[in-house]
């Protein structure tokens, strides 16, 4: 009940109240208010409908304090009864809804002039003032009451707000030239994290494609897999390494009504989830863009003056992805101090109408990269020392969003891109993109191969979207692949060409592996393997035909699956979509008759399915312009860092997703679910609200290997 008392005031403090049900309590059974005044108020509220989602547009329910908590004179920021003897000023605004004046002029403090419970705009706002002022009695509606620290602005016209550009009141604060003013870390000493679980060290396996090969054959591209899997955490705020988080989150106008409140909601999440060494800092934009609050730590009273600052949120203008981007930069390349771990969300569901965005000069594809800033693109340049690697989490909202842009500015800073097709997922999908980002458990990771055997060279290295590098000779090479999340696993295919052996040994080495990484918690260097060798047998023949290991038989399927996605994408875009489908269809079919597939193998069955998914999202130019192209993207952006995203609305291939999905993602995800969907013991919910229900739960458990 504890718990469930505490997200309550979350929400209402987000003027967020038809998520959760809320059992009734003891201040249901108070007198209601008179009959005159109960007709007024009822009168009022049918022409002030809230915004808020409503069953009907969300599957969530409504809690008892939406409509109702004005007629049961309860404040819906506080919780607590409203009474005009108890010494507390009283506003009631021209909606007809109450609250303690000094509850309401901290909630307005920001510029926010829209009622926390219906949503309605008012006219005049409360807010504090060091001179003596007036106040609004509520027990004589023809009287005013002195009081020394609040007053009522009376209302002022919107040019008054800003002179030419049409942009929310709260951003017309001045903000420094230099993003220095970040709070101070909590210098708390390093024995804080003895208790981590980081100890158990990262795994490293290695297949090769088959155990034995004839001295008298020859073998190209024989495939040898490494698989790493990076140590559990414990999952405690004294375990993980905290993070610096930035939030990049579009207000424009067609954010308007549900969308920005369920944004605002999802934020709500994510910032009760944050922990006190934590810090967060949210730039919000529309036709420009606004640093809302520094670098602030997640202690209590920052969540509480961050969640307001995201309650005054109002949505209009145009959409400026540009600006916000390079505002979110600059917080994190001006701040004075640093958490171990450091990343950006970036929410939009429009498309930038202000930058220019022009083909490239070949004509093949649009430059969405001029809309990154160019110190955050790590495919830019060679060089380590001049790229910022702040991974952008990049998260299409709707069906009206760039989706080529989006994934553009992922894939090009190592962030993922999440399509959000139902609006009411949204909150899952920051819980997913979090729950991975608090269990930060390797950093700077590097993967090492080496040929053994002086005959051999390196034919081929298949890591996806992660940078590759091999040396002259072809003897050796390397992949970086940055952090892993606790328990996140990643798996890169070595090809070498095996020659005929002509010496009389049975065996042969062919690579060793080595891994360094840096553990977050204790900043140290940790090293793992490098002695060990990948041999297999070279007999004088072989008895039958070699097994194939389904280990590596997977992952070619993948890589595979993978591949046909980017290729029927290109095709989709020049708009052959039937060429697209067939490039689907032969794949599906190629991967149905593999050894995994024939095995049984759950990843497999997966990729079929989402394979068959885009086939049905490319039936028609207008479905795939509208879904068809995010969910494509979203999908490559998944295989290409074998990193779990949210992806459409679809239940279907919900097999596929699992097989990159962290118990940490999985355990923010169901908390996130719990929380909107609690509901009362004796409630029923008929079959459209258990298909709402199930539509969501697009994250399932992580595979079995």
């Amino acid at each position: 009940m504890g718990g469930e008392s505490k997200w309550r005031k979350v929400k209402l403090a987000l003027g967020l109240n038809t998520c959760l049900y809320v059992p009734k309590t003891a201040d249901d059974n108070e007198s209601p208010p008179s009959p005159s005044s109960r007709s007024r108020k009822s009168s009022d509220i049918r022409h002030r409908m809230p915004t808020t989602p409503t069953p009907s547009s969300s599957g969530l329910q409504l809690s008892k304090y939406g409509i109702k908590s004005s007629s049961k004179r309860i404040c819906a920021i506080c919780l607590t009864t409203i009474k005009p003897t108890n010494g507390h000023a009283i506003f009631t605004a021209e909606c007809s809804h109450s609250f303690h004046f000094n509850c309401i002029t901290s909630n307005v403090k920001h510029g926010n002039r829209v009622c926390p419970v219906c949503r309605a705009r008012w006219k005049e706002i409360p807010f504090e003032n060091s001179g003596s002022s007036r106040v609004k009695s509520n027990t004589n509606s023809g009287s005013w009451a002195h009081n020394d620290s609040y007053m009522i602005l009376q209302g002022l016209p919107p040019q008054q707000l800003h002179s030419s550009r049409n942009v929310p009141f709260l951003f017309q604060s001045l903000e420094p030239p230099v993003f220095d003013d970040d709070e101070l870390l909590n210098q708390t000493p390093e024995e804080v994290f003895s208790n981590s679980d980081s100890d158990q060290g990262l795994e490293m396996t290695t297949y090769p494609e088959i155990s034995a090969v004839a001295k008298s054959t020859r073998f190209d591209n024989f495939a040898i897999l490494i698989n790493l899997k990076a140590p559990v955490t414990k999952g405690n705020m004294n375990s993980r390494a905290p993070i610096d988080l930035v939030t990049v989150l579009d207000i424009s106008g067609s954010m308007t009504g549900t969308k920005i409140a369920l944004l605002k909601q999802a934020m709500g999440f994510v910032i009760q989830n944050l922990g006190p060494l934590d810090r967060l800092s949210v730039i919000a934009f529309s036709s420009s863009a606004r640093r809302l609050f520094p670098l602030r730590r997640m202690t209590e009273s920052g969540k509480q003056e961050s969640l307001q600052m995201i309650n005054s949120l109002v949505a209009n203008g145009g959409t400026n992805i540009a600006e916000a981007l390079k505002k979110g930069a600059k917080v994190m390349t001006d701040r004075k101090f640093k958490n171990p771990v450091s990343s950006m969300i970036l929410l939009s569901d429009g498309q930038d109408t202000y930058t220019s965005i022009s083909p490239r000069k070949n004509g093949s594809k649009t430059d969405y990269q001029s809309l990154l800033p160019s110190s955050f693109q790590i495919k830019k340049s060679n060089s380590d020392t001049d790229v910022i690697r702040i991974p952008i989490h990049t998260f299409g909202f709707g069906m009206d969003h760039d989706a080529s842009a989006m994934h553009t500015i992922s894939e090009h800073s190592g962030g993922m891109f999440s399509f959000i097709e139902a609006e009411n997922v949204i909150q899952d999908a920051f819980a997913q993109c979090i729950g991975g980002l608090l269990s930060v458990v390797v950093q700077e990771l590097r993967v090492e191969v080496e040929c053994v055997d002086p005959v051999l060279k390196l034919g081929s290295i298949k890591a996806g979207s992660y940078k590759v590098n091999m040396g002259s000779d072809f003897r050796s090479g390397f992949i970086e692949v940055g952090d892993l999340y606790a328990e996140e696993e990643r798996d890169f295919l070595v090809g070498i060409d095996i020659p005929v052996e002509e010496s009389s040994g049975d065996e042969m080495s062919l690579v060793k592996f080595k891994v360094i990484h840096k553990d977050p918690i204790k900043k140290t260097t940790v090293t793992v393997g490098g002695n060990e060798n990948v041999t297999i047998s070279r007999p004088e023949t072989t008895a039958g035909k070699q097994i194939v290991s389904i280990e590596v038989d997977r992952q070619r399927n993948r890589l595979n699956a993978a591949s046909a996605i980017a290729e029927a994408r290109v095709a989709a875009e020049r708009g052959n979509l039937a060429a697209a489908t067939s490039v689907l269809d032969d794949c599906r079919r190629k991967l149905s008759e593999s050894v995994a597939a024939r095995g049984g193998d759950r990843l497999c069955v997966g990729l079929v399915a989402e394979l068959r998914e885009m086939k049905e999202r490319m039936a028609s130019r207008r479905v795939y312009e509208s879904s068809g192209r995010a969910y494509v993207l979203s999908g490559l952006s998944s295989h290409s860092w074998q990193r779990a995203t949210a992806r459409g609305d679809s239940t279907e291939v919900t097999s596929v997703i699992q097989a990159y999905q962290t118990p940490s993602m999985v355990d923010m995800v169901n908390l996130s679910q719990t929380m909107c969907f609690s509901r009362s013991p004796s409630s029923s919910m008929g079959a459209q609200g258990k298909k709402s229900l199930r539509s969501i739960q697009s994250f399932p458990a992580p595979r079995p290997r």
